[in-house]
């Protein structure tokens, strides 16, 4: 059997990850879906377990300490980590999954996993990603203000991707990511 791939996406916060991989798992309901940890408080539309699983920083050190991720990492003030046995079990089975990670996890990812297909999603602008902020109404303007500062540093481990998608057209964007899982799965672009 085969080993499954793993399709890794990374994104500043803002971007319309989330949506562009809603999107792309409707499309593709066979492809496996990483759920990372995080410490970070559910926002209304999220389902622990299904999105992400929600715990407290003292079970995530834990976790952390009992070697339970692939990598892990502190983000906007919060813990975020891919847990290693449900990847390695997805991967191993021949399913392919799709992990939805920051840049440093994209990059801890692909040294653990070198076959990890890479896609970083951007922005159109800068001022565009400020607006989307906003718009979500979910952070203080000192949280937005963390974001875009973020976002400039994540921005630049752009190169360190295979590939990159622009989403300034939500369907343009998601078709693009569409045909690379196409081709990858079918052994094509190289």
């Amino acid at each position: 059997m085969n080993r499954g791939r793993l399709f890794v996406i990374s994104a500043p916060s803002g971007t319309g990850k989330s949506t562009v991989l809603t999107r792309i798992r409707e499309r593709f309901p066979d492809l496996a879906f990483s759920v990372s940890y995080t410490t970070r408080p559910r926002r209304g539309f999220e389902r622990d377990g299904i999105d992400y699983c929600f715990v407290g920083k003292e079970t995530f050190e834990k976790m952390v300490q009992d070697g339970e991720f692939v990598e892990w990492a502190e983000v906007h003030g919060e813990c975020y980590g891919t847990p290693r046995a449900p990847l390695e079990r997805m991967a191993s089975s021949g399913q392919d999954v799709l992990l939805d990670i920051d840049v440093q996890g994209g990059m801890a990812i692909k040294g653990a996993f070198p076959d990890a297909v890479t896609v970083f999603l951007l922005p159109p602008s800068l001022d565009e990603l400020r607006v989307r902020l906003a718009s979500r109404g979910t952070e203080s303007e000192e949280q937005m203000k963390l974001r875009l500062e973020n976002a400039r540093r994540e921005i630049s481990f752009k190169q360190h991707y295979e590939y990159n998608i622009v989403n300034d057209k939500l369907e343009r964007a998601c078709e693009e990511l569409a045909a690379l899982i196409i081709s990858k799965r079918s052994g094509g672009v190289s």
